[in-house]
């Protein structure tokens, strides 16, 4: 909303949820294994976890009413792993889409593929979809001041893993690239263990992307590199 970055001089205090049996969340999963497919539905009745709308009197963030349904399937598929998930967000407080301070419903689709392509070298992919419910509502209803957003979010994720000396050694890539927003989020990292207890660590977490607003290029200056050393002890009585 402030069209630019903001951080501690637009510091977000959202209304807290603190009614007792108003602001409860309830939530569950049945799963079931069929001949080596693991099968399962979702449910979810509450709220946003972040704040995803605007108290139009007030100006402050709220988290409006949320329900989620979903579906989800995973197995082996050509020789690898391979997983559908369905969900649909079904933001409570903005059915028909018209308000333009409250986030809209959504359907969101993952597709994931796994596969150890050759011994201890492991590729996953994934495409992750955003599709915004009542669309032309939400464009119609958008103050001038406000910036739109896409009718649709692609995110493809793509994961290497390689093991080395013994599975000592993993050199690992994450990378996430949204072709929709034009920007992305790259993950390096090589883990060594030197002993059963001794572990040393290296890697980076780079943002990139076109536009400053977009939701991993508005954390292109928290780019950084770590390194971290793990010592176990073993304490005895």
């Amino acid at each position: 909303m402030e069209r630019r970055r903001a951080g501690r001089d637009r510091i977000v205090r959202p209304e807290q949820r603190s009614k007792w049996f108003t602001d409860d969340e309830t939530g569950g999963r049945l799963f079931k294994n069929i001949r080596g497919y693991e099968l399962a539905a979702y449910w979810y009745i509450g709220f946003w976890k972040s704040p995803a709308g605007t108290d139009s009197q007030t100006g402050r963030a709220i988290f409006p009413a949320l329900n989620v349904y979903g579906a989800s399937i995973r197995g082996r598929i050509l020789g690898g792993i391979g997983s559908f998930e369905f969900g649909y967000y079904d933001s409570r407080d903005d059915h028909g889409g018209d308000n333009p301070f409250v986030r809209n419903s959504e359907i969101r689709l993952l597709i994931g593929y796994e596969e150890e392509v050759k011994k201890d070298f492991t590729v996953g992919l994934q495409y992750y979809l955003e599709h915004m419910q009542h669309y032309n509502s939400f464009r119609r209803s958008l103050p001038p001041s406000m910036r739109t957003q896409e009718l649709n979010r692609h995110v493809i994720t793509l994961r290497l893993t390689q093991l080395l000396l013994k599975q000592d050694l993993t050199l690992s890539l994450f990378i996430y690239w949204s072709p929709s927003d034009n920007d992305g989020y790259a993950r390096p990292n090589m883990k060594y263990k030197i002993s059963n207890d001794l572990i040393v660590e290296t890697g980076a977490n780079i943002f990139a992307g076109r536009h400053d607003y977009t939701f991993f290029n508005q954390f292109k200056k928290n780019s950084n590199i770590y390194f971290s050393i793990r010592k176990y002890f073993v304490l005895s009585n």
